[in-house]
């Protein structure tokens, strides 16, 4: 009874209710973070949607204990001006970094320069968005040792302030297809007009299917963006090496489809080559 009675004192203590308050706000409150983040698990079963799910959840309930472990610790303050003084100065003094962070991850949310599921390149980092947080967002690295875009299997956490310090590319939105280019050299000895329909049939038959897709994106992202291509039907350039005739490929293709497509482009022309070995020779790539 003593020792109750001895720590009657301890808890009517302001700050110490205050204390106890923010801790018990913060558990009721993770509590029913855990309960709900259960229950989307169990019911939802696409993982873009429990995902989502999983991220509003989390940042309505944050939103929501901020608002309430504030009210609590407004209190504490004389006035408002006192405490917004004290935040302004503390926020611009220490938490710089993490502000701007906090900001560019609003203004990620509202116009939305990029979304879970594109592909960005921020800087000289590019992938797959797969998180995006309040302080950071997280992608699935593309490229650097690995060609053709694929994945390097590493993930990058860059900060969201870096959406305000370096340009960002988005390879999906607005148009979901980018140009891609195949140089073929061959020797200056080979009919190179010849050369020059085989690749250009090739890519036709390569590109005939997409074409009409991607003049309906045209026209769709033309509503928002200043998209505009005179054609887009795929075209071959001849120019000429020190070495040999080059003819250059130029087609459309679909952002995760650039290494595949362009395998199956080369195993056609390595077979219509072979068979007018002839009159066609192409050039090893170690004497470009």
């Amino acid at each position: 009874m003593e020792k109750l009675n001895d720590l009657i004192p301890f808890i009517q203590d302001p700050m110490i209710r205050k204390i106890l308050g923010s801790v018990a706000v913060i558990a009721l409150f993770w509590l029913i973070h855990w309960l709900l983040v259960s229950i989307t698990h169990r019911r939802v079963e696409d993982p873009k949607t429990r995902y989502n799910l999983k991220k509003t959840i989390g940042y309505v309930l944050v939103t929501l204990g901020i608002l309430v472990v504030g009210r609590i610790w407004f209190q504490a303050f004389e006035s408002a001006a006192t405490f917004l003084g004290l935040l302004s100065a503390g926020i611009a003094i220490a938490l710089r970094d993490p502000l701007v962070n906090f900001v560019a991850w609003i203004f990620i949310l509202w116009r939305k320069p990029f979304v879970v599921g594109n592909r960005i390149q921020v800087g000289e980092h590019a992938g797959d968005v797969i998180d995006i947080r309040v302080f950071q967002f997280s992608i699935l690295e593309i490229g650097n040792w690995v060609q053709a875009d694929q994945s390097t299997g590493r993930i990058i956490h860059i900060p969201n302030g870096k959406v305000f310090e370096q340009a960002l590319c988005n390879f999906d939105m607005g148009f979901k297809y980018i140009w891609n280019e195949i140089p073929v050299l061959i020797t200056f000895e080979s009919d190179w007009q010849k050369a020059k329909a085989i690749l250009q049939s090739i890519i036709d038959e390569h590109s005939g299917p997409m074409i009409k897709e991607a003049e309906q994106e045209i026209i769709a992202s033309a509503r928002k963006f200043l998209i505009y291509y005179r054609s887009i039907t795929p075209i071959v350039y001849t120019s000429v090496e020190d070495s040999g005739v080059m003819l250059t490929i130029r087609y459309l293709t679909e952002i995760r489809k650039r290494r595949g497509g362009a395998e199956k482009i080369w195993e056609q022309i390595l077979t219509r080559f072979g068979a007018e070995e002839k009159s066609i020779w192409l050039i090893p790539l170690t004497a470009w």
